[in-house]
C-alpha cells in the first residue's frame, strides 16, 4: 500500500550510548539541535558494570536512545565523539528491522542529510 509519499532514502538506526546522568540532556540537545538526530530518549537511571583498566566498574548512568539514519551516521559518531566526557564512551548502532514508515519519514526529515 503506498499513500504517494516518497519512499525512505536511508535505513533508521537507533543508537545506544550511555553518560554520566549530568551530562545526559544537554549531549541530547545538541544532538538534535544538529540534526544528527530526530529524537534522543533520556533514560536517567541504569546501572552498568564492566571492567576498566583491569578493574571491575559499577556506575549509575543515563541512557541515551539516539534516533538517526545510515546516512547521518558518520556526523552523529563524531559529534558524539567530541560531546562524550569519556575517553571511550559506548556508541552502538542498531539497525532498525522495522518501524512505521509514517515514523521513518519523520526521522529522516529531521535529520541534516547535507
Amino acid at each position: 500500500m503506498n499513500d504517494g509519499a516518497p519512499p525512505v532514502s536511508s535505513p533508521m538506526l537507533v543508537v545506544l550510548c550511555t553518560c554520566p546522568p549530568d551530562q545526559a540532556n544537554r549531549i541530547a540537545k545538541v544532538l538534535v539541535e544538529q540534526r544528527v538526530a530526530a529524537c534522543v530518549n533520556v533514560t536517567p537511571s541504569v546501572q552498568s558494570i564492566y571492567r576498566w583498566q583491569n578493574e571491575l566498574q559499577k556506575e549509575e548512568e543515563a541512557l541515551l536512545l539516539i534516533k538517526t539514519s545510515e546516512a547521518v551516521w558518520p556526523a552523529l559518531e563524531k559529534t558524539l565523539q567530541q560531546l562524550h566526557p569519556y575517553e571511550v564512551p559506548e556508541i552502538i548502532a542498531l539497525p532498525v528491522a522495522r518501524a512505521a514508515t509514517s515514523y521513518q519519514r519523520w526521522v529522516e526529515e529531521n535529520l541534516c542529510t547535507d
